[in-house]
């Protein structure tokens, strides 16, 4: 009887590690992506053609768009002074500081 109170045991223990440590490891496995891992915001992307989105706002003639208006100085952009970074609006992917989309606000402070 001490025989199968043992491998009862065991096999509990072992079934607890198990539901333990399997989600761990597909947490560490499936890793989120970090900002300098984000691929350029294509400029076919709907999300981007349905803002107005571009690279560069040299020679730009929106109607929205007011010169000096650029990713870098909108609200929405949390790249801080790098020359692409994330913004809100297009997550998944970096946009160019010196780009512009009609969504553009200019940043507090």
């Amino acid at each position: 009887m001490s025989e199968s109170r043992n491998s009862r045991r065991t096999f509990l223990v072992r079934a607890a590690t198990a539901a333990v440590a399997i989600p761990l490891g597909i947490r560490l496995i499936d890793r989120p992506a970090f900002a300098q891992d984000l691929p350029k915001l294509p400029l076919d992307n709907p999300q981007a053609k349905a803002l107005n989105y571009v690279e560069s706002t040299e020679g730009l003639t929106h109607p929205n768009f007011k010169p000096g208006s650029d990713c870098a100085n909108c609200q929405f952009w949390t790249g801080g002074d790098a020359e692409w970074g994330p913004c809100t609006l297009f997550p998944g992917h970096h946009v160019a500081a010196k780009g512009w989309c009609s969504a553009w606000a200019r940043k507090a402070g």
